[in-house]
């Protein structure tokens, strides 16, 4: 069997998926970047982000002063094989952090947060466009 690897030269779907990734410094943890996607809706935002084999304890969103941060861990598994080797490991472990400024404009109180299959979905809440006020001021 011949399998070209998903990091090979030859990989021209992937080749600048990880370009900006960091990669790991030697030892076991490596970072990663789950893929999220934005979306700015007339009353709200809409975040996705994907998080497989990250459990729902592991993950923790903030907001402060309009900066959203999701932070997760992926455990590596540590088992030792009885019968064979691993022969590839493309899987990633480790910690990540990603933030987006949404500025001031949210309201706090009312973000939701759903984890299911992986996937972290978050609602935020815009506040109310205030209409611009304008006042006739008198010359005396």
């Amino acid at each position: 069997m011949n399998l070209v690897p998903r990091n090979s030269l030859f990989d021209f779907d992937n080749l600048l998926d990880h370009f900006w990734t960091p990669q790991s410094s030697g030892g076991d943890v490596t970072s990663f970047t789950p893929r999220v996607d934005i979306a700015e809706r007339k009353n709200q935002y809409e975040l996705t982000a994907e998080l497989p084999g990250v459990d729902k304890k592991d993950i923790d969103v903030t907001l402060d002063n309009g900066l959203l941060t999701i932070s997760a861990e992926s455990r590596f598994e540590d088992k030792e094989e009885k019968e064979g080797r691993l022969i590839r490991q493309e899987r990633r472990y480790g910690k990540f952090v990603r933030s987006f400024n949404l500025g001031t404009d949210v309201k706090e109180k009312d973000i939701n947060a759903e984890f299911n299959n992986g996937v972290l979905k978050l609602t935020v809440p815009k506040l109310e466009e205030k209409s611009p006020v304008s006042k006739r001021i008198e010359i005396h």
